[in-house]
């Protein structure tokens, strides 16, 4: 049977079995952790393009991202606590609904790592060529090296997003030869973003330039733009969706943290909540100070975000100041009121930690690789380990270039869009294998149990699918052409090399530390 083969949760738990974790971490501090994890690329950069799909209503697109996240967030926290080991939603998959669907899953999982490193290098290539070339060596980047053909439709825009292809392929050069990133630095950069981000409300909320009136219409292209097209506050809110991943770095630390069925939802909703009252400020600041109303076409429809005529509008002096407009939204927006030193300062905070970004995405990229081809899913060589720098390299390459000419050739809201619907994919199937379990082994030792699952469960299902159809029709369909390939490589290829179905039975996933060890943190998938 095609959905016969799972996978024993007991194989896989042996691993996780060997090692006693010290349970020490309490709500505040998995509260804290979440948030640092959270806050990312989405609010530094996508605030322009979720404010041309919704103008004002991006606040509201703010709030039901994270509605949606809080109660896949609970479903992670069970079935996380139960299977501590690597390989996330794919091995979740693999331990309940059996090799077919777990491959679907993996396929996505790689897509989806991928595609959200080259937004995140997208969004770099923003505040490097905004801030760093514009505002501090007064170098104008030629248009046609600063933005891909498909961003702008070539000849309105440019050839190539070179800063973009730059960085992906400079992460991936670190993490082949195997540069740490220490955690002393990751901390350090999580106090710059949340600093900046509360120096960016206070200036905006209380500047002169705050006016109310900018907020009316509130909804201008509804709360719902019409099916596929992406637009209105639901259709922003399936784009910031990448604003608030990461959440599942708190899940993974059920573990280690004291009183868990009281803590890791404490800290899981108290991140979440915390995160988008933080977003839904800085939208009300920046939108507030110098308006956030989309550009719309003859009809009265907001232009799409990256389109060809909206490049064209934008190059009009009348938008030049505009939200919607800018690369660098935030640091923007402090120019625009008076306040060009500390925008600067928040463009040099976003150009420094975004490549950590893309670093951990690479590595969780290649983590979900190592773990598919262990399995006998992939070719087992792809993931051979280089004998000189210890780290996969084969993998690793193919990814860095497949995310170096995504960044090139894609602006950073398709490709969010594009990365949120593996995401979404993921997290119903993570909702899934959790009532599953529930029904299958019941007796099952539980950290955390998620409340109300019949009501839970069934409410992230239907959230993931509610954001999913209201991405734009090129995301949507993004998802199932991937899946198409990925099923073609598992029937011609996966399923005869299967390590389960040939009846070889072991865990390899304790290998994976061995890995790369140095680099912490690489559950924490601050992407956004």
């Amino acid at each position: 049977m095609i959905l016969g083969r799972v996978k024993p949760l007991d194989a896989i738990l042996a691993t996780a079995e060997k090692k006693s974790l010290h349970r020490s971490l309490g709500a505040i501090q998995l509260m804290l952790f979440g948030i640092g994890c959270i806050i990312g690329t989405g609010i530094f950069v996508l605030t322009s393009v979720g404010a041309q799909k919704a103008g004002p209503g991006l606040m509201l697109a703010f709030a039901i991202a994270g509605a949606v996240c809080i109660v896949a967030a609970l479903c992670y926290a069970e079935i996380a606590s139960m299977i501590p080991v690597a390989g996330s939603a794919y091995t979740y998959s693999y331990a309940t609904m059996g090799e077919f669907l777990a491959w679907t899953v993996g396929w996505a999982l790689i897509m989806e790592y991928a595609i959200a490193a080259a937004a995140v290098s997208v969004g770099w290539s923003g505040y490097f060529t905004g801030t760093i070339l514009n505002e501090f060596l007064g170098f104008q980047l030629p248009q046609f090296l600063a933005a891909g053909p498909l961003a702008f439709g070539g000849e309105e825009g440019g050839l190539i997003n070179l800063p973009a292809m730059v960085i992906a392929l400079l992460v991936t050069g670190l993490l082949i030869v195997g540069t740490s990133e220490s955690a002393k630095l990751n901390a350090v950069l999580v106090a710059i973003k949340v600093t900046a981000l509360t120096a960016f409300i206070a200036l905006t909320l209380t500047s002169p330039a705050f006016d109310a009136e900018r907020f009316n219409p509130f909804l201008p292209a509804g709360i719902f733009g019409g099916w596929g097209s992406g637009v209105g506050a639901v259709g922003a809110a399936a784009t910031m969706f990448f604003a608030y991943v990461g959440f599942d770095a708190v899940s993974t630390a059920a573990e280690e943290t004291k009183n868990p069925q009281r803590n890791v939802p404490i800290g899981l909703v108290g991140s979440l909540l915390f995160c988008t009252v933080f977003y839904i400020l800085v939208a009300a600041g920046a939108i507030g100070t110098i308006g956030g109303q989309p550009i719309m076409d003859a009809v009265g429809f907001p232009l799409e975000a990256g389109s060809t005529e909206l490049a064209r509008q934008c190059a009009m002096p009348e938008y030049a100041a505009a939200l919607v407009c800018s690369d660098e939204a935030l640091a923007h927006v402090l120019r625009q009121i008076g306040f060009s030193g500390i925008g600067n300062m928040l463009g040099i905070a976003a150009f420094l930690a975004l490549p950590s970004v893309i670093l951990v995405l690479l590595f969780g990229q290649t983590r979900i690789f190592f773990v598919m081809s262990r399995d006998g899913l992939l070719p087992e060589r792809l993931s051979r380990v280089h004998p000189k720098f210890k780290t996969p390299h084969i993998v690793t390459a193919i990814t860095g270039t497949a995310v170096a000419v995504a960044a090139a050739f894609f602006p950073v809201g398709r490709l969010a869009d594009i990365s949120n619907a593996g995401t979404l994919y993921a997290f119903l199937m993570v909702a899934v294998a959790v009532m599953m379990l529930r029904r299958t082994d019941p007796k099952r030792l539980r950290s955390f149990r998620v409340p109300a699952i019949v009501i839970i469960g069934p409410l992230t299902i239907a959230g993931c699918i509610f954001l999913f159809l209201n991405l734009p029709v090129g995301a949507m369909l993004f998802l199932p052409i991937w899946s198409a390939i990925g099923l073609v490589i598992y029937f011609l290829y996966s399923r005869r090399q299967s390590h389960l179905g040939r009846g070889i039975v072991e865990v390899h996933e304790s290998e994976i530390q061995d890995i790369n060890p140095a680099i912490p943190g690489v559950d924490d998938l601050d992407r956004k």
